[in-house]
């Protein structure tokens, strides 16, 4: 081959043009988007005065001391910070195409709440155990939620349900711990209640290959027609006997409970969180350490390959819903043997869906979908300390915070996710 044969083989390979990943915009445009938003409202809404941020409550092993702040001062700075971290984002967007690292938005959310949370509060006193405590029994009931709802898509489900489960576990709790008088039995009910709404989904989207997404909000609205009903022609005449469940008790770790901020917040705790907490760490193992998660992923990721190696596709995705839907169901007992104790009609508030959105913003892994529960029980909470102290934020407002988090947090904060590749797929064997 001559040096000009081997030159013009050589070109194409020469003039191939170098892939390059993609990297979204979002991030940077969210951070950016609230800067501009704190900033405006601390222009238009000057705030004289300090807040002081209670970190402390009683039986812990000292006592933190009390942090005041500037009102004014203190969000200005946040604006600062924020704008610093906002033009990173960018930059590492321009220049060196990559994204936003995890770190960098937490540290950019905690600044935002600390310096909205200044001049929110001018004035009063920011009980912060308070705050991260609500949260996390806010929270309780979505990540339940949540769980089911990974493990459901991770088998290829889409689990719409998740409200449905909530609302039947909570129905099912009541009913079955005022008859037994014990919280475990009510909890037992719950389970399920959920399990069998689950099962139903898997009926008509596994077996009969009815689309997925339908099948759960029809599910939704059924339960909450059926148990508007029987709450209304069984319960409420009976309500002494049938909707007057016991509650379970708060029960303080020795030890870890005495821990300043975060023992009052998760070690005083009633049995249903101690429980969450280890059904977290439950399902986060068994997914990826174990031959169940395996499959369970395989047979959302490509059941035709799991079909070929001898695993059972539908009865493996009507296992993995029918958990789901008793994981979800314990939430839902939540409200009714911890929160409220009696059952009401639509008590869940459409609580299923934002456990829903959690899923997609955890990007369908458990640790990251508990997360974002947490994210959304803390903007729910924040409604409700906000108002006692008095806030000058509109009640409006306030009212619409958790909601508008979670649609900041999914079409922004998430970036780019893949769910599994054969979610909402039913599965004809052959």
């Amino acid at each position: 081959m001559t040096a000009l044969d081997t030159s013009a083989s050589a070109a194409p390979a020469a003039t191939t043009p170098a892939t390059r990943s993609v990297v979204s915009a979002k991030t940077p445009i969210l951070l950016s988007v609230i800067t501009i938003g704190l900033g405006a409202i601390l222009l238009l809404g000057s705030q004289e005065g300090d807040t002081t941020f209670r970190l402390a409550s009683s039986n812990d092993f000292f006592a933190l001391p009390e942090v005041t702040v500037p009102a004014n001062a203190t969000g200005w700075m946040a604006v600062i910070l924020m704008a610093v971290v906002s033009l990173e984002a960018w930059r590492r967007l321009q220049v060196t195409r990559s994204a936003t690292p995890l770190w960098m938005i937490i540290g950019f959310s905690v600044v935002a709440m600390t310096g909205f949370l200044a001049w929110a509060g001018a004035d009063e006193t920011i009980p912060v155990v308070g705050l991260l405590g609500g949260s996390i029994l806010l929270a309780v009931p979505l990540v339940f939620g949540a769980l089911g709802g990974v493990l459901g898509e991770r088998a290829g489900v889409v689990n719409i349900a998740i409200d449905g489960q909530l609302l039947a576990g909570a129905f099912a709790a009541a009913l079955f711990g005022s008859i037994t008088g014990s919280v475990w039995g009510g909890l037992i009910g719950a389970l399920a209640a959920g399990a069998l709404v689950a099962l139903i989904l898997g009926l008509f989207a596994i077996t009969y290959f009815v689309d997925q997404i339908i099948v759960g909000v029809v599910l939704n609205v059924l339960v909450i027609g059926v148990t508007s009903f029987l709450f209304t022609q069984v319960m409420v005449p009976n309500t002494a006997s049938l909707n007057s469940p016991p509650r379970f008790s708060r029960i303080a770790i020795p030890g870890l409970s005495e821990i300043p901020l975060v023992g009052p917040v998760l070690f005083r705790q009633t049995a249903i969180v101690y429980l969450l907490y280890v059904m977290v760490a439950v399902v986060t193992w068994s997914l990826y350490r174990t031959r169940w998660g395996l499959r369970v992923r395989a047979v959302g990721e490509h059941p035709k390959a799991a079909d070929t190696v001898g695993i059972k596709v539908n009865l493996t995705r009507y296992r993995t819903i029918v958990l789901g839907g008793a994981i979800a169901g314990m939430g839902g007992a939540f409200y009714t043997l911890v929160s409220v104790p009696q059952f009401n009609r639509e008590l869940t508030g459409g609580a299923g869906y934002i456990a829903l959105a959690a899923v997609i913003f955890g990007k369908w892994d458990p640790i990251k979908a508990t997360l974002a529960a947490l994210l959304f029980g803390f903007a729910s909470n924040l409604q409700g300390v906000l108002s006692a102290i008095g806030s000058p934020v509109p009640s409006e407002f306030m009212l619409m915070l958790p909601y508008v988090v979670t649609i900041f947090a999914v079409a922004g904060l998430v970036g780019r996710s893949r769910p599994p590749a054969a979610v909402g797929q039913p599965y004809r064997k052959g």
